[in-house]
């Protein structure tokens, strides 16, 4: 791994490929969570690659790749929230403290690509909002200076993806 490191700080081709590949699964499965599509999700994540090899410079070859990786992917999908956040409506709803009724249960009997296609479902505010809380698990005041919205809108967002999801549940089941 060391090996790729430094041949990607020499902007080495070869090495950045190599990365690339060994990490791409591991990048899908972060930003298929925040897209709307495998294409999306893709774009979303040539562009966190794009970010790593420009910066990877910066890397501390004493911590863990992954993590570090992670963060930029994360951030590479909020930025793509932002841009196109302005060609789509934020649902700004009543505050709702709402989680989860009693009838939640885990969701054992479901494949990984089911719950990725029913989140992919949600609106984006409610997707990434749920994401980041329930996946990457911010706190709500985290979540709105990262999307600059109200910390109720956050809390509104997250209870209505709960419900949204819980409702395509639902649906597939029957």
């Amino acid at each position: 791994m060391e090996e790729i490191i430094k041949g990607c700080c020499n902007r080495q081709r070869k090495s950045q490929k190599k990365l690339y590949q060994m990490f791409y699964a591991y990048g899908m499965s972060i930003t298929l969570r925040y897209a709307e599509s495998r294409d999306e999700a893709a774009e979303i994540l040539n562009d966190a690659f794009m970010k790593v090899f420009s910066n990877i410079k910066e890397y501390d070859t004493n911590q863990p790749f992954k993590p570090w990786l992670r963060r930029i992917v994360i951030n590479t999908a909020i930025n793509h929230y932002h841009k196109t956040k302005k060609h789509r409506e934020m649902e700004v709803l009543d505050l709702s403290e709402n989680g989860l009724r009693k009838d939640e249960q885990v969701l054992s009997g479901i494949a990984y690509d089911e719950i990725i296609e029913m989140i992919q479902h949600l609106s984006p505010a409610y997707r990434t909002v749920f994401n980041l809380h329930v996946i990457e698990g911010f706190k709500h005041k985290e979540i709105a200076d990262m999307l600059d919205i109200a910390e109720g809108t956050s809390k509104s967002n997250l209870s209505k993806a709960k419900q949204n999801l819980q409702a395509i549940l639902e649906k597939n089941m029957t």
